[in-house]
């Protein structure tokens, strides 16, 4: 399936500001660094934004997850 382009900035800005300042990055081992340059897109019926690490610069992705859904641990 192919990547779909949906705008981050429709959001609300305090979502926004929540997706850019929770984050994961992989190669930092660290939570909540912060991304910068969100693109959000859709694959597969998952939601998700990418951006960069506001530390090391590595891309980090955030997948959305809607109200009735659960993550898996």
């Amino acid at each position: 399936m192919d990547k779909q382009q949906r705008d981050f900035y429709q959001r609300s800005e305090e979502e926004q500001a929540s997706f850019l300042e929770q984050t994961w990055c992989n190669k930092c081992q660290v939570v909540d660094l912060g991304m910068t340059d969100p693109e959000e897109y859709e694959l597969d019926g998952k939601i998700c934004i990418d951006g960069k690490c506001k530390k090391c610069g590595e891309t980090v992705t955030t997948e959305i997850f809607g109200e009735d859904e659960e993550w898996e641990e």
